[in-house]
């Protein structure tokens, strides 16, 4: 089953002082912080610091955060996505074969990823920015 809908910023390469800003602002607690040299391999030395993922949450709230990966080009505006959070990885094989039909772009097709055992991105066919991550019941 969907457990949360929640937004998903990318910043370009300040996301370190967005994650403070944002705790800051909204009275936030930092709940994860990866850096890139924590989750890459032979991570190159400018790239070390940069935020793999950031969440955040307040009043129930969660925020998600990283830094856009410089491979590719960081575009103001259009630096936020859809991140729908699922408990079992059956749930996001579901949602990923029906959202992205005719999609526009498939950025991460449904795989295991350190984070999550099933965790997708990709812009459907109306251009909107959805991950897909999850995460089971201990």
């Amino acid at each position: 089953m969907v457990t949360a809908l929640n937004v998903y910023l990318v910043t370009n390469g300040n996301g370190k002082e967005a994650v403070e800003f944002y705790k800051n602002a909204f009275k936030a607690e930092i709940t994860n912080l990866i850096f890139w040299k924590d989750g890459v391999p032979d991570c190159p030395k400018d790239r070390e610091n940069l935020v793999m993922n950031a969440q955040m949450e307040f009043n129930g709230i969660r925020l998600q955060l990283s830094d856009e990966n410089p491979d590719f080009e960081y575009k103001a505006g259009g630096n936020m996505s859809a991140a729908i959070i699922v408990d079992s990885i059956e749930e996001a094989q579901d949602l990923y074969a029906k959202l992205s039909v005719n999609a526009q772009e498939i950025v991460m097709e449904l795989q295991e990823m350190f984070w999550s055992p099933a965790y997708a991105n990709f812009i459907d066919q109306f251009g909107i920015m959805w991950q897909i991550n999850t995460e089971l019941p201990s």
